[in-house]
Formats: structure tokens, sequence, C-alpha cells
């Protein structure tokens, strides 16, 4: 089979990936209630404070060369081991400059016990690069199981760990132990499943041909990731930690069914777009595919969750997180955004179209940033729907150059996917109406949710809808199949 990937392939690693993240994030999602349950708001927002720094370093520690990696047709031992030793270098240099740092950051936000946690937490940085080439290989050979394996079981021990400590009154202590754990389980499974060691080579060259690609997908990643942060940023000096922990906690329920779903996607259409960036034809058929199954599933999702936040809200994290309500609602049309963003732009990236993907970046972080300035006087909840504003405008600007490159307008885009919006706004309307029979929180969400699957599928067989057929099919097809396709190496 060489290094053909086939439908069957794409089918398996979604899969894989989509149990791995799923098992793995609903895992950390119940874990996070407990401790919230347990914790302060406040706690929560400073974490969110020291792991907004911790994720732009990790981003320029990455820098571009992983997904170089994935995307170049051929790589060696050269490539690997080259990138590995770069990886390290950078990931030194930065966590020393976050070392000294620390202070600085502790004494801006007024909270003096950041500095130690800073410097501990940023350990997670060492953690991320001596994995991130066996994450590329999984990648580039969609053996996602493996992922599935390390994810699981970090998060499992982490989330013991985490809890115990926070029942043992460690405070935010709790939430640091546990994510160091959870990143060395992780590191150390992938070092044993994945069989690859860094050998003694290291090219320039081989790193200036990757650079080529990879350092617009840097610039892009970290563009994208100061951006995003920049909110948590304002809100956490503006503010206050304890709004910040609602802001964040808000946005945590949407962004876990969407990082499981889109994020399962995203991992598995990226390398499949690739292998057939040869043929445009057949990736916008990838791309609409992606597009249309995805809306299908989170637009119900993300509209169901919106209607029954409160009583979700007041059930799991108890009345003192009821702020977070409005941030959750808000967020939910947010997400429900992603798999339009995300086909298009790993469609441009498949196509080593990074140039493009660069300048999409700029484009929406200047209107972004706009948005962001224009809100931030009338308070955090027009921050969040600020976020809005620019997610629908960003949907627009990522499908445009696929009009030229792939020949799939924004206008046949969400053609594509207005069936799915359609009936899933029919369901949410009236799932909301339950609220009206005066149930108790428990009884009511219960029978929103069995009721909105029961219209949302109803209605999808009624009118016909053609990725509802697709998935019936899909399924079917899995079940059946008798031959298991076997696993290719595909460096």
């Amino acid at each position: 089979m060489g290094n053909e990937i086939t439908k069957s392939k794409i089918i398996s690693s979604f899969l894989w990936k989509f149990m791995e993240r799923t098992g793995s994030q609903s895992i950390q999602f119940i874990v996070m209630i407990i401790l919230a349950r347990i914790l302060l708001p406040e706690e929560f927002g400073l974490i969110v404070l020291v792991t907004i720094f911790i994720t732009i370093a990790g981003v320029i520690a990455q820098n571009g060369f992983n997904t170089a990696l994935i995307q170049k047709k051929k790589v060696d031992e050269v490539d690997f081991s080259s990138v590995f030793y770069l990886n390290l270098f950078v990931t030194t240099i930065l966590y020393v400059i976050l070392f000294i740092a620390a202070p600085y950051i502790a004494s801006f936000f007024e909270q003096p016990q950041l500095t130690l946690v800073l410097r501990i937490l940023s350990l997670t940085l060492f953690l991320n690069s001596f994995s991130s080439i066996q994450n590329a290989i999984i990648a580039r050979n969609m053996q996602f199981k493996k992922l599935f394996i390390s994810s699981f079981g970090g998060v499992v021990i982490s989330g013991i760990v985490g809890i115990t400590m926070a029942y043992a009154n460690f405070g935010i202590w709790s939430l640091v132990v546990q994510q160091l754990t959870n990143q060395i389980i992780i590191t150390a499974t992938l070092w044993y499943t994945v069989k690859w060691k860094p050998q003694l080579f290291f090219s320039i060259e081989r790193l200036v041909s990757l650079f080529s690609f990879g350092w617009k997908i840097l610039a892009s990643a970290l563009l994208d990731s100061v951006y995003s942060n920049m909110k948590s940023l304002i809100i956490g000096k503006m503010f206050s930690p304890a709004i910040l922990g609602f802001y964040n906690r808000g946005e945590q329920f949407p962004s876990v069914i969407i990082g499981n779903i889109n994020g399962s996607i995203q991992s598995v259409i990226f390398p499949a777009l690739s292998s057939q960036q040869d043929n445009t034809q057949r990736i916008k058929e990838m791309v609409r595919r992606s597009i249309v199954t995805s809306s299908f599933i989170i637009f119900p999702m993300m509209i169901g969750l919106a209607v029954i936040a409160e009583p979700l809200v007041k059930i799991l994290l108890t009345e003192k997180w009821l702020p977070a309500v409005p941030f959750l609602q808000i967020f939910c049309a947010v997400y429900a955004l992603f798999p339009i963003h995300t086909a298009n732009l790993q469609a441009i990236n498949a196509l080593g179209r990074s140039d493009i993907f660069l300048k999409l970046e700029i484009i929406k972080k200047i209107i972004g940033i706009t948005i962001l300035i224009i809100s931030i006087p009338f308070g955090v909840h027009a921050i969040a729907i600020g976020s809005f504003v620019g997610g629908v405008l960003a949907g627009f600007i990522n499908a445009y150059p696929n009009l030229t490159l792939l020949n799939y307008s924004v206008k046949e885009q969400w053609n594509d996917i207005l069936p799915s919006l359609l009936i899933a706004s029919i369901m949410g309307a009236i799932v909301f109406s339950i609220q009206w029979l005066g149930l108790s929180d428990g009884v009511t969400i219960c029978i929103q949710i069995l009721t909105g699957i029961a219209i949302y599928i109803g209605l999808a067989k009624v009118f016909r809808l053609e990725c509802f057929i697709y998935l019936v099919m899909t399924i079917k097809e899995i079940f059946n199949r008798k031959k298991k396709v076997p696993t290719t190496e595909i460096y």
C-alpha cells in the first residue's frame, strides 16, 4: 500500500485520535470539575495567568518545524534529530528567560506567589520538547493509538494526584503538580511506545529547508497565541484573577467538546491532505467532507450546551461559579465556527501555502485587536462578544483563498453547513422551552438532552441531510468491515 492514505485509514486514525482526545479530556474535565468545587476561582485565574506565558514559550519552542516534518513528503533521521536538538536548545533559552522574568511578571500582576509557580510549571516546556518528534512521527504514520495510550494514562494518574493534593489543602499547588505529572507520564510513555531515539545527526541545511515552510507556521502560531492570550492578560490585570477564573471556566466547557472533535479532525486531516497535495480536486472533496460532517456534529452540541448552561453550572460547579454562565453561552457560539476555520486552514497548509496562512493570520489579528480595543471599555462580557464577532469575520477570511486554490467558495461552504445550522437552531428553541416546566435542574437537563437528540436526528432523517446519510453509511461500513487494513510507515 506504500504511502497511500485510504479512507479506511483516515477513519481509523480519526477514531483513535477522537478516543484519545475524548478519553483524556473527558477525564481531565471531570478532574477540573472536582478541583473547581474544592478550589477558589482566584486560584484558577492565577494558573491561567501563568499558563499564558508557558503557552507562548511553547509555541516558540516548537518553532513550526514539527508541522514542517509532517508536511514534508520524505524525511529521515537527519531531519528528525536536527529538529530535536534545535527544539531542546531553544527550550533551554526560553526557560532561562522565564526563570529570570518570573519575579517581574509576579510584580506586574501583584501576585507574589506567581514567581515560584511560573518557574516550576515552566519545566513542562522541556517535557514537551522531549516528546515533540514522537508526536510528529505519530501524525505522519497516523498511529494515534499510541497517543491515546499515553494521554489516557497521564490524565488519570495526574488527576488522582491533583485531587488528592486539593483535598489536602495544597491550593494552587495541586493544579501545578497535576499538570507536571500529566506531562511527565505522557512523555515517558511516548518514548517507550514510539521506537525513535535521537541520533548524532545535525544538519543546518535540513533545518534551513524545513524553516522555509516552518517559519511562517511559527509566525502564525505565535501571532495567534499572543492574540488569544492577550484577553486573559488584560482581564487578569484590569479586573481580577477571580473574574479571569469565571471567564476561563466559561470558555472551558465548549472548548473541551470542540477540542475533542475539532482537534481530532485537525490532527488527522493535515497529514491526509498533505498526502494528496498534488490533487486539488481530491483535497476539495476532503475539505468539504470535513466541514459538512463536523458542522453536523458540532452545531447541535454547542446550541444545546448554551441552552442548558445555567443548570449545568449549578450542578457541576456549584452556585459560586454562576458568573461563568454568560461566558459559557457566548463561547458556545465562538467555538461552533471552529470546523470551518480548521478545514480551510489545514488545506492551505497542506498545499504548502504557509505564506497565505501567515497573511490570513495577520489580517485576522489586526481585525481582532481592533475589536478588542473597542470592547474593553464596555467590560469583560463585551470582550467575549467581541471574540464571536471576530470569529464570524475570520470564517469568511479563512475560506476566501480556497476559492482560488480549490474552487471552493465561501458561498458554497455556507450552503453546505446551513442545513445543519437550521435544524440545530430549531432543536435548540424547542429544548429551551422545556425549562418552563418548572422541574428540578437535574431532571430538566436529562429531558432536554434526550429531547434534543431525538429532535435533531429526527429532523436529519426527515429532511434526508446528506451528511447524516454519510455518517450512517460510514458507521455501518466500520462495523461491517471484515478485513483489517495493515498499518504502514509513511516517513
